[in-house]
């Protein structure tokens, strides 16, 4: 997983479960098309995306969480790898964005809480965090929900953020990636860029 990473300072990571839009989201940042599926998991390995004059990179990283007719072991290996890449990123990676499926988050995250489980995407939330890592969660598929405000203030909660949801519009980003509709979530990661000294950085959100 580490390999094929360009040489690059500045990188901007999308992380997230598989088939939430990340490769989508990628598309609409870059421009260009990497692989995409209806099938979840195509994404197996990190698309890294770097302009030749620019130290910069956007990469997305593979799909984590249950996959199907994807054996148990493999799903582990890929979480690891890409909790071990953000660890050895850590202090090049500006903005991590947390991509969730705004539609299934919350009935995703409700399932695998337990005394003994924290879901994924709660635990990438506060790992990323420990890494001192400024996260941006952009919520997708917004077009889909009903109730926006409501939804956005239900995954606050479940990520331990005290709603309503519009006083984190600097780590909640409603968008519909599909549809080109990113505006919050550019803006929000321009926010963590300004405060990193990166506003050269902004001609890419």
């Amino acid at each position: 997983m580490f390999e094929s990473r360009p040489n690059r300072d500045a990188e901007v990571a999308l992380v997230g479960r598989s088939n939430v839009g990340k490769s989508t989201l990628m598309r609409e940042l870059t421009g260009h098309t990497f692989d995409t599926g209806q099938r979840p998991g195509v994404t197996r390995d990190p698309n890294h995306y770097d302009w030749a004059s620019e130290d910069f990179v956007i990469t997305d990283l593979p799909g984590f969480g249950y996959m199907e007719g994807v054996p148990e072991d493999v799903l582990d290996q890929t979480k690891t790898e890409i909790v071990r890449y953000l660890e050895t990123y850590a202090d090049n990676i500006l903005v991590a964005v947390l991509v969730l499926d705004g539609k299934a988050a919350v009935d995703i995250i409700d399932r695998h809480s337990g005394p003994d489980e924290i879901p994924y995407d709660v635990e990438m939330f506060q790992f990323l965090r420990d890494l001192d890592v400024p996260v941006v969660v952009a919520v997708n598929k917004m077009d889909k929900v009903d109730d926006r405000d409501q939804r956005l203030t239900e995954i606050c909660d479940r990520l331990g953020l005290p709603g309503p949801w519009k006083q984190w519009q600097d780590t909640i980003a409603p968008i519909t990636a599909k549809r080109g509709s990113i505006e919050p979530m550019n803006e929000a990661v321009r926010h963590h860029l300004h405060e990193q000294g990166r506003d050269d950085l902004f001609q890419f959100f």
